[in-house]
């Protein structure tokens, strides 16, 4: 996790209404209007069906408390508002009481792409649509009890299958291969790279070569993971996660796919 940000997030009033700019609502306007235009055969239906349950796609920045409630309705999840940045115990805490950490700030124009820290576009119009769907709101409350317990070490190669799941996941359908991760669905840069370049590898979902595969937060990725179905994320919860980290340990991890950057660990 990144130690240093330009963002500031804007805080609630007394009443939980955050008053955003007529700029940031304009950029959250922008952002929805050119994802919208990219998500047709891209998204997979899950994450289209949240979307809709949110109603996320017209007008200004929603508020969290209308998020909380259709969340709490479908799977008894909510978002929490966070600063920009937190540690890792608070996430993996806030994950584990199913509360999903929401910062309250949105890029600016220069990032419009691509953000390398989540800001709220990220967290709302990325991942909350799916956490209306029992699947990925067990596996991300799994993966916060795991975390909650694991070593620095291990919290390392649980990231890795974070990463390659809730946040650049693909899914394979009777249709073609969708996205469901939210790093790509709140990148209009990455969702076109994801699925329509030759830039990329696509594997099928290993969760012991996904814990193995290093990452880097500030490129568009070149390898993603597959699901065979939606319903895998139970299978994966369902596994002795904490055993396939230390066979991943064990065996190390994969020569990256992307020159290394100086400033950044692998």
């Amino acid at each position: 996790m990144s130690k240093h940000t330009k963002y500031i997030s804007n805080q609630a009033d007394q009443d939980g209404t955050i008053h955003w700019s007529t700029t940031e609502n304009a950029t959250w306007r922008a952002l929805v209007k050119k994802q919208l235009s990219l998500l047709p055969g891209r998204a997979c239906d899950e994450y289209l069906n949240g979307l809709k349950l949110l109603d996320l796609t017209s007008g200004n920045i929603p508020q969290l408390r209308d998020i909380n409630g259709v969340l709490k309705h479908c799977t008894g999840w909510q978002v929490t508002q966070v600063p920009s940045l937190i540690n890792f115990d608070r996430f993996f805490n806030l994950l584990a009481n199913k509360e999903f950490p929401v910062a309250t700030f949105i890029r600016s124009p220069d990032e419009f792409e691509y953000l390398q820290e989540p800001d709220i576009f990220h967290e709302i119009f990325g991942h909350c649509p799916l956490l209306t769907n029992p699947a990925f709101a067990h596996f991300t409350h799994t993966y916060g009890l795991l975390g909650q317990q694991a070593s620095k070490e291990d919290r390392a190669y649980l990231a890795r299958l974070y990463w390659f799941t809730v946040e650049f996941g693909l899914l394979k359908t009777p249709t073609g291969v969708r996205i469901y991760g939210g790093g790509i669905l709140s990148s209009p840069g990455e969702t076109i790279h994801a699925l329509d370049t030759q830039a990329c590898e696509h594997f099928n979902m290993q969760v012991i070569e996904a814990l193995r595969t290093p990452y880097r937060i500030d490129i568009m990725q070149p390898v993603y993971y597959l699901l065979d179905s939606f319903e895998q994320l139970f299978e994966i919860a369902d596994l002795d996660l904490m055993a396939l980290v230390q066979q991943a340990k064990a065996l190390g991890l994969h020569p990256p796919k992307y020159e290394a950057k100086q400033s950044l660990a692998s």
